[in-house]
C-alpha cells in the first residue's frame, strides 16, 4: 500500500514539465485520480485548455493570481479551491510572487 499521507508542497510523482513557465508534477499512485502540482513562475500563465468528460479541482496553496473559467476572470489566492466542471476552459495567470497550486483530476492527463 502506498503512503497515503502526502505533504501539500511535495505531492510526489514525476516531473511532467519543467521550463521557464512552470514546474509540473503528477502523482499517479491512485488508480482513478491524478494529484498534480504546479509551481507557476512569476508573471507567467498556464496554457488554457478544457477537457471533455473530465472535471478538476484546483487548490491554491501559495501566492495569488487570476483564474479564467470560460474567459471569466476570478482572483485566486492561497486557500482558494476552484471546482472546474466538465468541458470548462480554464487558465491561470500569476503576478510577481509566483503561484503554487495542486490539482486533482480523474483519469489521465490530456494535452
Amino acid at each position: 500500500m502506498p503512503n497515503s499521507i502526502i505533504n501539500i508542497f511535495d505531492v510526489g510523482g514525476e516531473v511532467v514539465k519543467d521550463n521557464e513557465t512552470y514546474t509540473l508534477k503528477d502523482n499517479t499512485t491512485l488508480n482513478n485520480l491524478v494529484l498534480s502540482s504546479t509551481e507557476l513562475h512569476p508573471h507567467q500563465s498556464t496554457n488554457g485548455h478544457s477537457h471533455a468528460g473530465q472535471e478538476e479541482v484546483y487548490y491554491f496553496v501559495k501566492g495569488a493570481g487570476t483564474m479564467y473559467l470560460n474567459d471569466v476572470a476570478r482572483d485566486v489566492s492561497a486557500g482558494d479551491v476552484v471546482l472546474i466542471e466538465d468541458g470548462v476552459h480554464h487558465r491561470v495567470d500569476c503576478g510577481p510572487e509566483g503561484l503554487y497550486f495542486v490539482c486533482v483530476f480523474d483519469g489521465k492527463r490530456y494535452e
